[in-house]
């Protein structure tokens, strides 16, 4: 009968005529105890399974390997030379596994996160902070740029995880939705529609000049999705922040994140100004290269945005 795996799927090669890493190791736990009962329990399996382990590997190998008595278990001499060779094999093992503990130490040792602006400002300290709780010493660089710019990053694998605000999935990308926010329309107070008394229309908004972020940058997207295409920018800039303090300085109306003017209405150096005929939602995504889904210190992140 041929050998299947844990998965049911039939084992060929080397995999079907040698026997597995545990029965070797139980081979050389007998070999050092003389006893079958002593090397099942060093080994955390009952006597019933290491006789039925040791049968099986005798049947592969067409050999008889152990001489069971009431005074204990003895190598025959095939089985003598089979544990010199099982010996060579579990330190190849034990030297492959080393290896890949420090391949997994050397990925978990750091995370390279790339986020649009205003997840990088507002969202993600937040989340590191909770996961520096968690891993102190992994090392995590932050890349911060436009949604555009962080798939670019993902794709030429120059980041491990993404934040993007965008109203869709870049192509290449898996995703997750982490948070939900809303875009809203703020002023400075002195500005003619901080005193309104109707609230604002869509084709108004659409035809103003706004101080906007850059192209590419996932409010942008949202925002000229929305009203179905935008005036030329009174102003253009690279950051929430500096988009913030031009409206906060009287330059003009803006467009900006629920999240990122929370402590500029509280003080009322920016104004709400109402809008209707139009929502301004979006989705909060996190971002990953396709079929790469994170590991390590990146999924442990994911899941503290969920948090």
């Amino acid at each position: 009968m041929s050998r299947t795996d844990d998965d049911g799927i039939p084992v060929a090669g080397l995999a079907r005529r040698v026997p597995d890493l545990g029965a070797l190791e139980l081979l050389l736990a007998v070999a050092r105890l003389g006893s079958l009962g002593r090397a099942a329990r060093e080994l955390g399996i009952t006597q019933p399974a290491a006789s039925s382990r040791v049968r099986s590997m005798e049947r592969q190998l067409g050999v008889a390997l152990v001489d069971r008595s009431p005074r204990g278990s003895r190598l025959t001499d095939a089985g003598a030379l089979v544990t010199d060779w099982a010996r060579r094999i579990v330190e190849a093992a034990e030297a492959f596994d080393a290896g890949a503990q420090a391949l997994r130490g050397r990925r978990d040792s750091r995370l390279r996160v790339a986020a649009s602006m205003t997840i990088a400002e507002y969202l993600l300290p937040g989340w590191l902070i909770a996961l520096r709780a968690q891993r102190p010493d992994t090392a995590v660089s932050l890349l911060a740029g436009n949604s555009a710019a962080v798939a670019e990053r993902l794709l030429a694998d120059e980041a491990d995880l993404g934040f993007v605000e965008g109203l869709t999935v870049p192509t290449g990308l898996d995703a997750a939705v982490v948070a939900r926010d809303r875009l809203i329309v703020v002023t400075a107070p002195g500005h003619p529609w901080a005193r309104r008394r109707e609230p604002l229309s869509a084709g108004e908004l659409a035809s103003t000049q706004l101080i906007l972020r850059e192209e590419g940058s996932g409010t942008r997207q949202v925002l000229q999705a929305a009203l179905g295409g935008l005036a030329r920018p009174l102003l253009e800039l690279s950051s929430t922040t500096a988009v913030k303090a031009s409206a906060v300085s009287g330059a003009g109306p803006a467009v900006l994140s629920e999240l990122a003017v929370g402590e500029e209405l509280s003080a009322r150096r920016l104004v709400s100004v109402p809008l209707e005929g139009v929502r301004l939602d979006r989705a909060l995504r996190a971002v990953w290269r396709t079929g790469h889904r994170p590991t390590g210190p990146g999924r442990d992140l994911l899941g503290l945005t969920r948090g």
